[in-house]
C-alpha cells in the first residue's frame, strides 16, 4: 500500500501566515510612509527616532554645558571610568584652601597690590585632554616635588601674564581689558613668572606641610604644551583652577596639575577625614593610646663595660675561661631598651635578686 500525503489544516494556516508577512515586508520596503501609517492603524506602536540633542547627551557630547564637572556623561562615563575622582581624597579640598588663603598674602605682599585669590574648580581629568584644552599662548611651569619624587605642573594664561607685569614694572592703571597679543613672551615675563611660581610653589609647600612634609623646586619654563609632557597621556591627573583677581580689572588664572601618580606616596594620608584644624588627628584615640602604651611590657638590657678583644682571642674561648673586663663592681652599668641607651645605673644586690640603682633620670633627648 502506498502512503498518501495530507495537509493538515494547522500547515494550511501557517502557510498563509508566511504569505502575509512577506506580502507586509515587500510593501513596507516599497513605500516606508505607507507601512508606518497601517502599522499605526493596525495598533502597533511606531519606532521612536532619537534627535541629534537626545544623541549628544546619550553619548556625552553635550555642548551645551560648560560645566567641567558635567563632562563625564555618557559613554565618556564608562570610557573614563578608571578617573579618580578628587572627592575621594577629602583632605585635598583642605590643602587647597589652606594654599588659597596663604597665597592671597603672598602675592600682595609680591606685588604691594590689592590681590584676592579665590578657588574655582577642581576637578580629575586625563592628561592629553588637559594639554589639547590649553589655551595659547600661556607659560608652563614644570616643578619637581622632591619628596614624592615627581612632577607636577602650573599653567598660567597670558592675562594674568600681561597683568602682572603691567603691575610690577609700573604700567598705567586702566579699567580697559588686558590685550592678548599672539607673540611670545620676553625674558621680562619670563623671569616674571618663574617668581610668581617660585611664590606659588612655597606656598603649596606649606599647605602639604601639616599633612606631609612637601618641597616644590622649580624645574623648568615651556611655551609649547607637548614640551611639558611629564605623565602618560591616558593617565588621570588633579587639574585646581584659581583665578587671581588684582587693582583695575586684571588678573587671570593659574591652573595646577597633579597627576595621581605623584599624589598616590601619600594617598592613605588624603584619605582621612577633616577634623578641624588638626588635619585628621583624633585627640581622644591619642589620649587612648599614650595611655595604652604606659602599661606595654617592654625588655630592658644591662650593659656591663665593653672590651674590644681580636677575633683570635675569641675564637679561642673555652668552657671556663675568664674574661677580664677594664672596670671594676663599683663602676656604672647602661641601661638599654631596643639597642637605646636609657640612663645609667649601679649593679647591686637586694635579697636574692641581683638590682640596678639608677644615678641619672630617664630623659628624651632632643634631636640635633
Amino acid at each position: 500500500m502506498a502512503d498518501t500525503e495530507t495537509t493538515t489544516p494547522d500547515d494550511t494556516a501557517a502557510a498563509d501566515e508566511w504569505a502575509k508577512m512577506l506580502e507586509a515586508e515587500e510593501q513596507k520596503a516599497a513605500d516606508p510612509a505607507a507601512a508606518a501609517e497601517g502599522a499605526a492603524a493596525g495598533g502597533e506602536e511606531p519606532q521612536r527616532v532619537l534627535n541629534q540633542d537626545e544623541i549628544d547627551t546619550l553619548l556625552g557630547f553635550d555642548v551645551k554645558k560648560d560645566d567641567p564637572k558635567n563632562s563625564g556623561e555618557g559613554i565618556f562615563a564608562i570610557l573614563d571610568k578608571s578617573t579618580t575622582a578628587y572627592e575621594k581624597l577629602p583632605m585635598l579640598e583642605v590643602v587647597f584652601d589652606r594654599l588659597v588663603r596663604q597665597l592671597s598674602t603672598s602675592l600682595r605682599n609680591f606685588t604691594s597690590e590689592n590681590v584676592d585669590v579665590s578657588l574655582e574648580s577642581m576637578v580629575s581629568i586625563r592628561f592629553d585632554d588637559y594639554l589639547n584644552s590649553i589655551p595659547l599662548p600661556a607659560l608652563l611651569v614644570v616643578f619637581r616635588a622632591v619628596e614624592w619624587e615627581n612632577l607636577g605642573m602650573v599653567t598660567v594664561d597670558s592675562s594674568q601674564i600681561y597683568s602682572m607685569v603691567d603691575i610690577l614694572l609700573g604700567g598705567r592703571k586702566t579699567h580697559k581689558t588686558v590685550r592678548v597679543e599672539g607673540r611670545p613672551y620676553t625674558t621680562i615675563e619670563q623671569e616674571i613668572v618663574k617668581r610668581m611660581i617660585n611664590v606659588l610653589l612655597a606656598d603649596m609647600g606649606t599647605a602639604f606641610e601639616p599633612l606631609s612634609p612637601a618641597t616644590f623646586l622649580f624645574d623648568r619654563l615651556e611655551t609649547n604644551p607637548r614640551f611639558a609632557t611629564i605623565t602618560r597621556p591616558g593617565n588621570p591627573a588633579l587639574l585646581v583652577r584659581l583665578r587671581v583677581d588684582m587693582m583695575d580689572d586684571r588678573g587671570g588664572m593659574v591652573e595646577i596639575l597633579l597627576p595621581h601618580t605623584t599624589l598616590e606616596p601619600i594617598r592613605e594620608l588624603l584619605l582621612q577625614m577633616f577634623m578641624g584644624e588638626n588635619f585628621g588627628q583624633d585627640t581622644v584615640w591619642e589620649k587612648h593610646l599614650g595611655k595604652e602604651l604606659k602599661n606595654t611590657n617592654i625588655e630592658l638590657e644591662i650593659t656591663l663595660p665593653e672590651k674590644t678583644m681580636t677575633l683570635k682571642d675569641v675564637m679561642s674561648f673555652q668552657v671556663g675561661k675568664t674574661v677580664l673586663l677594664d672596670c671594676s663592681p663599683e663602676d656604672d652599668v647602661t641601661l638599654r631598651c631596643g639597642g637605646i641607651d636609657l640612663t645609667k645605673g649601679t649593679l647591686g644586690k637586694v635579697g636574692d635578686t641581683i638590682a640596678v640603682s639608677l644615678n641619672d633620670s630617664i630623659k628624651r633627648k632632643a634631636k640635633d
